[in-house]
């Protein structure tokens, strides 16, 4: 499944708000994106169309199984070029804004070499 990356952009918004709430709403994912309600209405469709996220009787929102695996995949990849990127001098905001953008192209092989660094580096 090769999901663009806005459409990767929301499922990690909708992990993140889903670590502190057990009720995300579509609302919410438009506050903390800073997106209009019918933008994220359409992604919300398209990531349902899609299989990774399915949507209750009351609106809420949650990750199917796939979205699960998916979203975790995208913001572990965030989570460890930030820490990266400050390692390296660069400031918290920008080190998180520049994750945000190399996380949806860098390949697998390349983040997976990123991460056995890191994991010697922090041993030391």
């Amino acid at each position: 499944m090769a999901l663009k990356e806005s459409g990767e952009m929301y499922l990690e918004t909708i992990y993140v708000l889903s670590l502190t709430s057990s009720a995300v709403r579509s609302i919410d994912v438009a506050d903390y994106m800073g997106f209009s309600k019918p933008s994220v209405s359409r992604a919300i469709s398209l990531l349902k169309s899609e299989g990774l996220v399915k949507i209750d009787k009351d609106g809420y929102l949650k990750l199917t199984e796939a979205g699960q695996i998916l979203s975790k995949r995208i913001y572990e990849r965030h989570t460890v070029l930030s820490h990266l990127l400050t390692l390296l001098g660069v400031s918290e905001k920008v080190a998180s804004e520049d994750a945000c953008r190399i996380e949806h192209y860098i390949s697998d092989e390349t983040f997976e070499a990123i991460k056995r660094h890191m994991e010697r580096y922090e041993k030391k």
